[in-house]
């Protein structure tokens, strides 16, 4: 098996734990791993403003994925690629929405519109978008969607949903991010192409890419990536396509990761 040279992983779920925040053991794993040479990056279904704190906490240097590839950028600001929803898809799908028993959360223009400020995840939204909603998804330009998210803690509901909304599968990527979270981004940006994008960048192989995730939208960048990792909390869907299941993301999974299957593949003592 190649040498990993890229570990990529995804944020929420995976990197932080369950407050949203990083952990010292985490911090301490990825600063050992770039110490040995192995670069490091994120690629997140969160907005630019909700992955830049990540990229700083962890002094990343080269590109970074928001919005699952939709945005690549480092932290200096620079944008490399920039994909948003064709404005026909969004006003169909948001058509078809109507009446679901949803919140509609919209991400244009570095902003995050919302159909209310009010449920269960909006707290925790604003901690992952590290920013405040905009209680008015009418005031979004449609033609500069970066993302859909359809909010609601029925599964069935969002099952029901996304079958409705699949007739725009050539237009978009419809997936979920969460068991609450139902995505709709453009059609590149989903994990397997953002990751073959971040690889392209940083110029390694796939087969020298290591991917870390917990959810159905991480399995396209787990099958492109040579060595899949899964978080112990990922259901047993996602699991099935990992080469090794580490810890929960609330017992250091990235670090448990990174010490017990990357470091031995690379020679160096976990």
């Amino acid at each position: 098996m190649s040498a990993i040279k890229l570990v990529v992983s995804d944020v929420d779920g995976t990197l932080v734990d369950k407050q949203k925040q990083l952990t010292p053991a985490t911090i301490e794993a990825v600063k050992r791993l770039e110490a040995a040479g192995i670069g490091f990056t994120v690629i997140s279904a969160r907005p630019r403003s909700g992955v830049q704190p990540i990229a700083d906490a962890l002094e990343i240097d080269g590109v970074i994925a928001a919005f699952n590839g939709g945005i690549i950028f480092k932290r200096d600001g620079t944008v490399t690629e920039h994909h948003t929803i064709d404005e026909a898809a969004v006003r169909g799908i948001l058509a078809l929405a109507e009446g679901a028993a949803v919140d509609t959360w919209l991400f244009a223009d570095d902003q995050w519109f919302a159909s209310t400020d009010q449920g269960a995840h909006v707290g925790s939204e604003r901690k992952a978008a590290n920013q405040e909603p905009v209680v008015d998804i009418a005031a979004a330009n449609l033609a500069q969607i970066d993302k859909i998210t359809f909010v609601s803690d029925e599964p069935q509901v969002l099952i029901d949903l996304k079958a409705k909304i699949a007739g725009f599968n050539d237009q978009a990527t419809i997936a979920q991010s969460q068991t609450y979270y139902l995505d709709v981004t453009a059609p590149l940006a989903n994990k397997g192409d953002g990751i073959v994008s971040l690889a392209k960048t940083l110029g390694q192989p796939m087969e020298a890419i290591a991917a870390i995730g917990d959810q159905f939208n991480d399995v396209p960048m787990l099958e492109k990536a040579g060595f899949a990792v899964v978080m112990g909390n990922a259901p047993d869907g996602v699991k099935a396509y990992a080469d090794e299941v580490t810890t929960a993301n609330d017992a250091d999974g990235v670090a448990h990761a990174i010490h017990t299957f990357i470091f031995p593949r690379l020679g160096v003592p976990a």
